[in-house]
């Protein structure tokens, strides 16, 4: 948003002058001259001129005639040939404030401000009531940059000439470069008093209000000029900028797009259409409009860095850094852009490269907290979950409210082993408190106290594509929906990020509604829920990225329940339940949880088995004469203490290898590191497979040249740990004592594979040899896991989906009785 400028013009404003003793024929030259000013009014300019001409040579010490052709000057534009004549006027009458004023406007034209003020300075001393010379002083000290001499100076002249509308409105425009917009919207107030059709004091008087974050207010002003003038591009634009504010998506893209109808050429509404896009979650068209801002001007900083966040969304990471990359060329010491450079190499796995960008970032702004967050979750997954931590908590000590970060340290946690159970409670209390205060809880909903209604079950859920949680979550829909099923449950969805693949689509399909989150506030999508009438909403996501527990705290459902995508207590106290099973938390662990347990009969956890066509080999161990050990976690998980025991288990069995994939393993660096944690170990490279990357399908194939699954911890796997064993490899995990490290435990007790559960570290060393020294045993079970597992209760769907919706049933019932017994639901 920018004010408009005020031309200033010279002031034709002629005084009475003693024009001395004649020289040659003073009343012929004073007729020529009165002649001249006659020409000039009926816009003759060119005959006036030669009036003036001829007075001048007719009585060369007529000033008048200077002053008059210097004003004819002017108004032609020639400022150089204006100021000489003015200057001969100021040397024939010293005392001419006309003349002097006039001055200051030809210095304007030629853009010395320094002049201009010298002379309009003469002029308000020889005539100190001259009004529009202390309007034109103000506009030369502005130039100068004295913004608060010029607010004085313009205040003057308004003082002086009260019915001025357009004396209030610079008054309004020079409050508002000293940022005193409250003070501005009163001048522009006068202004409208006096010409209640001055356009220009709508639409800046609108901007005023916007600086004051009075939104609302803005686009009614910037209506009420549209009234006036609908052909105006900016005022269009600067109604979608208010209304985005206000939450208003729709209407402010079509007010930006009524502005670039107008004036196509406009960067800057290009480029906040195209913000509004992204929010929206309508990434193609904000491409566009990011790429046609760039198009008009390839200088735009800011359109490269939101087109490269852009592309990033959409999985275009190279260009996405090639747009990082330029918006860092054009401003090397701005830290948005190392920040995001950053982000975009993580994204491909080039960590390393990633971490000196977020240092770059902090060397420039050392209070980043945006960089000092992505540091941390970089550093997690180098391994240096430690340091990661670190860097969290400073994250926190820039900005206490930050939601994202609070999660991000819950979240890392889970990397580190030994954390004090009571610790992580009280940061997941934390953040719960902080929610709650920044939120404002409904405290009655719409629904119905009917123990025996159809239920309205919504998801919430950044996930809700080809990610674990949505093949988790998309065998269970489907069986909640099956024509078998009982068809007392409605499944809304609201995704928080614009995912739009073959499983979303899939998962879209098992809805009765699906409604993006995509660019609302926490009360906005609060909102949307409790009208939608909501009775259970159901978190994914927990502390993962992309969640919306802020949203939670304003409890917009009556049930609110965290389950699948989080292995932890979400510390929000709007969070009734938290699903578990018989098998992952033990009964004295239930303390460290904010939430009620729910515990489904058999597993939390049900598998959507893939849709890859691939079938189970033969053992590779009969083949190579070895055994492969295998882990495709994330490498975050391989802390020291899990390398120090798989070298153990590498060194009991002789001549085994271990296979190592994760994307963190395309990076050299990584994988040097990850040889010198092994050697520290005493095993040799040559004993470890690595390899970073591939899509699923090749991804699941890559199980063929696996015989035993390791599981790590204190995380162990979940989605990779049931991929394994529908690949008919099984998996060993260590059973720990808390919920998240007991995760191997529910899966494979459901899965029949108890005697793959280590109690300790010793019990996991002997169990992986004993299991590779039986071949034929191993053999034998590979070949029919498959379809063990697939009549498991982790791969069963109707039977989850039955205990699911009993579950659901019940905390609906709970609800109902609280509030027939008067206790708040």
């Amino acid at each position: 948003m920018k004010l408009y400028d005020r031309i200033i013009k010279g002031a034709y404003a002629p005084a009475a002058m003693n024009t001395g003793k004649p020289a040659n024929d003073p009343q012929e030259a004073e007729k020529k001259l009165e002649q001249g000013v006659l020409l000039e009014k009926e816009g003759k300019l060119d005959a006036a001129l030669e009036c003036y001409d001829a007075a001048i040579l007719l009585m060369p010490g007529l000033a008048r005639a200077h002053f008059c052709r210097g004003n004819v000057f002017l108004d032609r534009g020639d400022a150089a040939s204006a100021l000489a004549a003015y200057a001969k006027a100021v040397e024939l009458k010293p005392d001419s404030a006309a003349a002097h004023y006039n001055m200051g406007n030809a210095h304007l034209r030629l853009g010395d401000a320094q002049a201009a003020e010298t002379a309009c300075r003469r002029a308000i001393t020889l005539k100190p009531g001259f009004s529009d010379a202390h309007l034109t002083l103000g506009v030369a000290l502005g130039r100068l940059g004295k913004q608060d001499d010029a607010a004085v100076s313009y205040m003057r002249a308004a003082e002086l000439n009260p019915d001025s509308a357009e004396l209030h409105h610079s008054v309004a425009l020079s409050m508002m470069e000293i940022n005193q917009p409250e003070s501005a919207i009163s001048s522009f107030d006068k202004a409208l008093a006096l010409n209640p059709d001055h356009v220009d004091a709508h639409h800046n008087r609108g901007i005023a209000l916007q600086d004051l974050n009075r939104f609302e207010e803005a686009a009614e002003s910037y209506r009420r000029a549209l009234e006036i003038d609908p052909r105006i591009a900016e005022i269009h634009g600067n109604l979608g900028s208010a209304l985005k504010e206000l939450g208003r998506s729709e209407d402010a893209i079509a007010s930006y797009c009524r502005s670039l109808e107008i004036n196509p050429a406009l960067v800057d509404v290009h480029y906040n259409l195209g913000i509004t896009l992204q929010n929206c979650g309508q990434l193609d068209r904000a491409v566009a409009c990011f790429t046609r801002a760039l198009a008009i001007t390839n200088g735009h900083f800011d359109a490269h860095i939101h087109l490269g966040v852009v592309l990033h969304e959409l999985g275009q990471y190279e260009s996405a850094l090639g747009h990082f990359r330029q918006a860092i060329e054009l401003q090397p010491r701005n830290a948005d852009g190392h920040l995001n450079l950053g982000i975009g190499l993580a994204k491909l796995g080039q960590l390393d490269a990633a971490v000196k960008s977020y240092h770059e970032a902090l060397a420039i702004q050392p209070d980043n907290a945006d960089a000092h967050l992505s540091l941390g979750h970089a550093l997690k997954d180098l391994g240096k979950s430690d340091e990661g931590l670190k860097c969290i908590r400073r994250t926190l000590e820039i900005k206490p409210d930050y939601a994202l970060a609070h999660s991000g340290l819950l979240f890392n946690y889970n990397y580190v082993a030994d954390q004090p159970a009571e610790q992580l409670l009280a940061d997941a209390r934390r953040f719960g408190d902080m929610v709650e205060r920044l939120a404002r809880p409904f405290k009655d909903w719409p629904n119905s106290p009917d123990p025996h209604k159809p239920l309205r079950v919504g998801f919430v859920s950044g996930d809700l594509g080809s990610h674990p949680v949505g093949y988790f979550l998309e065998g269970v829909l489907a069986a909640l929906t099956s024509p078998e099923a009982s068809g007392e449950i409605e499944l809304f969805a609201y995704p928080t990020q614009p995912h739009d693949d073959e499983v979303t689509k899939r998962l879209r399909s098992h809805c009765l509604a699906w409604y993006s989150a995509v660019g609302l506030s926490d009360e906005a999508l609060a909102q949307r829920i409790r009208e939608d009438g909501i009775d259970i909403l159901v978190d994914l996501s927990g502390h993962t990225a992309h969640n919306r527990l802020p949203m939670f705290a304003w409890k917009p459902a009556p049930v609110q329940v965290s389950w699948l995508g989080y292995f932890a207590t979400t510390g929000v106290a709007a969070m009734d339940y938290f699903i578990a099973d018989p098998w992952t938390l033990p009964p004295e662990q239930e303390a460290y949880f904010s939430e009620r347990i729910w515990r489904l009969p058999e597993t939390r956890l049900c598998f959507t088995p893939p849709d890859a066509q691939l079938e189970v080999n033969a053992l590779p161990a009969l083949g190579n004469g070895c055994v492969t050990f295998g882990c495709f976690n994330n490498l975050s998980k391989m802390n020291d203490a899990v390398v120090a025991l798989w070298a153990r288990v590498l060194h009991a069995v002789p001549g085994s290898r271990l296979f190592l994939k994760y994307q963190q393993l395309g990076e050299v660096s990584v994988r040097q590191r990850t040889c010198e944690r092994f050697a520290a170990h005493g095993i040799d490279s040559g004993r470890l497979i690595f390899e970073g990357y591939v899509p699923r399908g090749s991804y699941l194939q890559a199980y063929h040249r696996v015989d035993i699954g390791l599981d790590p911890f204190p995380f162990p796997g979940g989605t990779t740990t049931v991929e394994a064993l529908w690949m008919g490899v099984p998996v060993l995990t260590l059973q720990g004592e808390r919920f998240l490290s007991r995760q191997g435990v529910g899966l494979l007790m459901n899965a029949g594979l108890p005697d793959w559960i280590a109690a300790d570290a010793d019990d996991y060393v002997a169990r992986a040899v004993a299991h590779a020294q039986n071949l034929n045993a191993l053999a034998a079970l590979r070949t029919s896991l498959r379809s063990h597992v697939l009549a498991s209760p982790i791969f069963d769907a109707p039977r989850f989906a039955a205990h699911l919706e009993a579950a659901f049933r019940a905390m609906w019932v709970n609800w109902c009785e609280e509030r027939k017994d008067g206790t708040p639901g």
